[in-house]
């Protein structure tokens, strides 16, 4: 009999060209980077919340929105033609509202979900619910054509964020019953619902457009729109607080960390797409959980390991196939521009794949 170690060998360079190529691994380490983005927003904010009772979630919004403004606003300003930042106002202006609205809102929805129903039924709710809106908005929108391989990947993030939610109830991170856990899991659906549409929307702006006029737009309207927010609701929050160089510091950490989630996404949504980036950074909840063994006295259980491991493979199984988009026939490679192209780069590698085969 034929040894079957040939066959074996094979099977394991296809995996390894299938699942971890230069691309995979590229948007594997964009979307941890993103995920670690978060989780430096959720530490600062808990820590500001739990040692300095300092709860302003809308001021922290505030200052990132103010910072988008001061640089991608502002860069606009000076671009000239249809990249001016008067030209896309005047042709877009009622978009850019329900963009920033969108962004706004669905940031404040969910710190408002926490104070009133628990930490798992928002983890749970915003993943399970927001990523099925999100997966449906790109293929009505975007026109993203999902396989069953898509199907079956995300399925597999989700049993990881159900195992998360499950390590939480054991190690009694249920703590906070909170006021009204119906309106809270309202709240929560709303603001998954919201970032799905928000995420779409700036999916189908850096693909077709650019991506100074995504966080240019946002930090105009975010700006102003959190402004207002922020005197009716949190002024006598913000008049409270006991300022010290600690405080400071916490606020200008979380500013840094939210500045870069927002100016990092948009190139990692260009390279791949906007459900690849919400899958990615299902692991940020995790991070945080590490993060708060340390500083929260958090309760480790290794249904956290396996949660993570079930999560990356899922987002490893989703990036290792481009979704099937509404292309052109005759256009062999898409262009940058194109939308509904998911996993863009990896697109680009199947199509030279395919045209060598061809020649030969």
């Amino acid at each position: 009999m034929e040894p079957h170690a040939p066959g074996s060998a094979s099977l394991l360079l296809w995996i390894k060209g299938k699942l971890f190529t230069w691309n995979i691994l590229k948007t594997i380490a964009l979307g941890q980077m993103l995920s670690l983005c978060i989780c430096g927003t959720a530490i600062t904010s808990q820590y500001l919340a739990e040692r300095y009772k300092v709860n302003t979630p809308m001021l922290q919004s505030f200052i990132n929105y103010c910072l988008l403004f001061l640089i991608y606003t502002v860069m606009l300003a000076f671009q000239s033609g249809s990249d001016n930042l008067l030209y896309i106002l005047k042709k877009k202006w009622w978009k850019c509202i329900l963009l920033g609205l969108a962004d706004v809102e669905a940031n404040y929805l969910i710190v408002r979900a926490y104070q009133n129903t628990t930490l798992t039924s928002v983890q749970s709710l915003l993943d399970c619910f927001g990523i099925p809106v999100l997966m449906a908005l790109s293929w009505f929108i975007l026109y993203a054509g999902y396989r069953v391989i898509h199907l079956i990947a995300v399925a597999g993030c989700l049993l990881g964020v159900g195992t998360m939610v499950g390590a939480d109830i054991l190690a009694g991170r249920e703590d906070n019953t909170g006021n009204n856990v119906l309106i809270g899991d309202i709240l929560v659906l709303l603001g998954a619902s919201l970032y799905a549409v928000s995420n779409v929307c700036e999916e189908y702006i850096v693909k077709k457009l650019s991506r100074k006029e995504v966080l240019g737009m946002v930090g105009l309207f975010g700006t102003i729109i959190s402004g207002i927010q922020l005197l009716i609701v949190e002024y006598k929050d913000i008049a409270s607080i006991h300022w010290d160089w600690k405080i400071a510091l916490l606020f200008v950490a979380f500013a840094f960390c939210m500045f870069c989630l927002y100016s990092f996404m948009p190139l990692v949504i260009k390279v791949t797409s906007a459900t690849s980036v919400n899958l990615g950074i299902l692991t940020a909840d995790l991070y945080s959980l590490f993060f708060g063994l340390f500083l929260f006295g958090y309760t480790f259980s290794g249904l956290y390991i396996l949660s993570f491991t079930v999560i990356m493979v899922g987002f490893i199984l989703y990036c290792s196939t481009p979704t099937r988009t509404a292309e052109p026939a005759e256009s062999s490679v898409p262009p940058v521009t194109s939308t509904g192209i998911d996993n863009l780069g990896l697109k680009l590698e199947e199509n030279l794949q395919e045209t060598h085969s061809a020649v030969l």
